[in-house]
């Protein structure tokens, strides 16, 4: 299993309402933190994008995107500098499909939506992404974006039956497109899961347990199967990752886990079969570990939650 396909999968990616943006130069718009991460294009035009807590704006052009991440508050705008209107006023009267327009003129067109990620391992994505990551037009991994983007102009253009759906996928393909750029610019120093996978060692390493978690592994073992000495792999696997082999693996199948746990009903001894662990107790005492919560008091916390979640207000 290829890992980032795998933690996608995980997160249960889910997109925010789409919305496209036509300004009127001066315009400037402020949009308030997005819990997970936020996603953007330039589909024409130019404009700037101020992230909080970067010194400085950036200029985005025509075929330019970007993702948001951390939570963070952030302003687009065009032409002169101007005090920026709330995002929750310009979009007031926004429905699924239309066009929300500034003024008359066509001097930029944005395109956006939020990623919504399953609460409970968000975490998992968002902790390891930087403020801003802007993918320009013009760089080597913007062709495989040009497509796609071509595609949500034509969508957005003239919507019709079936938009939503389109431009939810290509939000999907966009995405990924954004994280192999973001991979690429940084390599191994990154210092994270995602950047890691581009260290042909490390990667496939990691790649080896999200295709079998549930199998024994040793750092011996893994370090053996990717060509390395034990002392070798686990110094750069620590270097790349920010953690031990068996730290990661560790988290991810807990993760795994807990995920059928609030999602499923496979019974306590069925999952910890599942994921390698020969005992519900070894299981047990290693899901308290990662989670600070038994399996059973896991799942029954999670259930009233739900429940909570869609009684009457």
């Amino acid at each position: 299993m290829d890992p980032l396909t795998d933690v996608l999968g995980l997160l249960d990616l889910r997109i925010a309402q789409f919305a496209r943006l036509e300004a009127e130069e001066p315009w400037a718009v402020g949009f308030s933190g997005y819990r997970h991460i936020k996603f953007g294009a330039v589909l024409e035009g130019t404009c700037r994008i101020a992230v909080a807590g970067l010194p400085e704006p950036v200029t985005l052009a025509e075929g330019d995107c970007y993702l948001i991440g951390s939570g963070r508050a952030y302003e687009l705008s065009g032409g002169r500098a101007m005090p920026a209107v709330p995002s929750s006023k310009v979009f007031e009267d926004y429905t699924e499909g239309s066009t929300v327009r500034i003024g008359s003129a066509r001097d930029a067109v944005v395109v956006g939506c939020g990623f919504d990620l399953d609460e409970a391992d968000a975490a998992m994505l968002v902790d390891v992404l930087p403020p801003l990551i802007h993918v320009g037009a013009g760089s080597g991994a913007a062709e495989g974006i040009r497509a796609a983007l071509e595609l949500l102009r034509a969508e957005t253009d003239a919507p019709g039956p079936g938009t939503p759906f389109v431009t939810e996928r290509l939000a999907h393909i966009l995405l990924v497109h954004l994280l192999r750029a973001h991979v690429a610019e940084q390599g191994v120093a990154g210092g994270v899961w995602l950047t890691a996978l581009t260290d042909p060692q490390v990667g496939a390493a990691l790649a080896l347990m999200h295709d079998m978690p549930a199998h024994g592994w040793t750092v011996a073992e893994l370090a053996a199967k990717v060509g390395m000495s034990r002392s070798q792999f686990a110094s750069r696997f620590v270097k790349g990752v920010g953690v031990p082999p068996l730290e990661y693996l560790l988290g991810w199948r807990m993760r795994s886990a807990a995920r059928e746990l609030r999602t499923g009903d496979r019974t306590v001894a069925v999952i910890a079969a599942r994921w390698g662990y020969g005992s519900e107790s070894s299981f047990s005492h290693a899901f308290k570990r990662v989670t600070g919560s038994s399996p059973g008091r896991y799942r029954r916390e999670k259930d009233v939650t739900e429940r909570s979640r869609h009684q009457p207000r």
